[in-house]
């Protein structure tokens, strides 16, 4: 029987991955699913797929697999990095490539949980992914569309190479300034390699499954999220990592800037508007299962998603 996977169907899947919104209990059914692997003798490890996740102190806002499910499941690429540090996908494929092939040769299952599109698409491809800025470059770039706009900084970029600013909206800030950072490098394409991001290719034989939810549940789900993690201490966690002098991306953490000002209706409208972002990107991933989670528990999830694996 066929298998649906990434790349050739006939090949068994030795990665199992998983995306979906946020709020929408991924880590769960990620711990199910390594449940039922278990009772069929197989060791299966999470890698984690997120921008955010990797920052150490940040894992009560970005939320990440706290000790209780760590315990469960081991989950790696979960605080890796000083807040203070810069961080790029293309520092993170390698890391990815890495635990996924250590994850196999030691005889596991990784199974890949990722909320953040290019990062899951990373860990799974050899995408053609361009090199970090140096150091001071992003800085720079931040510090002119902080004092002139970011749209102001997009113009630019039309006028320097109108192919690639015609695939990035004017207030999309994190591209903007990505694609000058590359202009000023000299290593702009036009447009930006778009087609690596929807192949169907994988480095290794991949199950990829993605989870959606009826609108308003899932939106009522990430109200309740940030609630239990403004409890949890989310704002405390952010207010240590500005008193650190976290770098630019970490701040990119959804309610960073929101909880410093005290505003958790902000970060509740941010979260569900990112969401639909999410949901929007997982409907152009190639091969991917789709699984509406509606009303169904975890290990319900899981049991239908082991089926494929079999």
């Amino acid at each position: 029987m066929d298998l649906p996977v990434a790349g050739d169907p006939r090949s068994a899947p030795e990665v199992v991955a998983l995306f979906g919104p946020t709020g929408i209990g991924k880590t769960a059914v990620a711990i199910a699913l390594a449940d039922l692997l278990r009772v069929r003798g197989e060791r299966p490890v999470a890698i984690s797929a997120d921008a955010l996740q990797v920052y150490r102190g940040l894992e009560v806002l970005t939320g990440a697999a706290d000790a209780g499910e760590r315990t469960r499941l081991e989950h790696r690429l979960i605080g890796v990095k000083p807040v203070t540090e810069t961080f790029s996908v293309g520092e993170f494929a390698p890391l990815a490539h890495a635990e996924i092939d250590r994850a196999l040769a030691e005889g596991r299952r990784p199974i890949v949980v990722g909320g953040t599109g290019l990062y899951l698409r990373a860990a799974l491809t050899d995408m053609d992914l361009k090199p970090p800025p140096p150091a001071g470059l992003r800085e720079r770039i931040e510090a002119r569309a902080a004092a002139q706009g970011v749209e102001a900084l997009h113009a630019e970029l039309r006028a320097l190479a109108p192919a690639v600013a015609a695939t990035i909206e004017p207030s999309d800030r994190s591209r903007v300034i990505r694609a000058l950072e590359l202009s000023e490098l000299g290593e702009l394409t036009d447009p930006p390699g778009e087609s690596q991001l929807w192949t169907s290719d994988v480095r290794r034989p991949t199950v990829l499954f993605g989870l959606v939810m009826e609108r308003d549940e899932l939106y009522r789900r990430i109200d309740v999220r940030v609630d239990r993690m403004v409890a949890a201490g989310a704002a405390d966690e952010v207010r240590a990592a500005d008193a650190a002098g976290a770098s630019p991306t970490a701040r990119k953490a959804l309610g960073f800037e929101d909880l410093l000002t005290g505003d958790v209706e902000a970060m509740k409208r941010r979260t569900r508007n990112y969401a639909k972002r999410q949901l929007t990107w997982m409907r152009k991933l190639a091969g991917v299962r789709t699984i509406d989670v509606t009303g169904r528990s975890a290990l319900e999830v899981a049991t239908g998603m082991l089926a494929a694996l079999e």
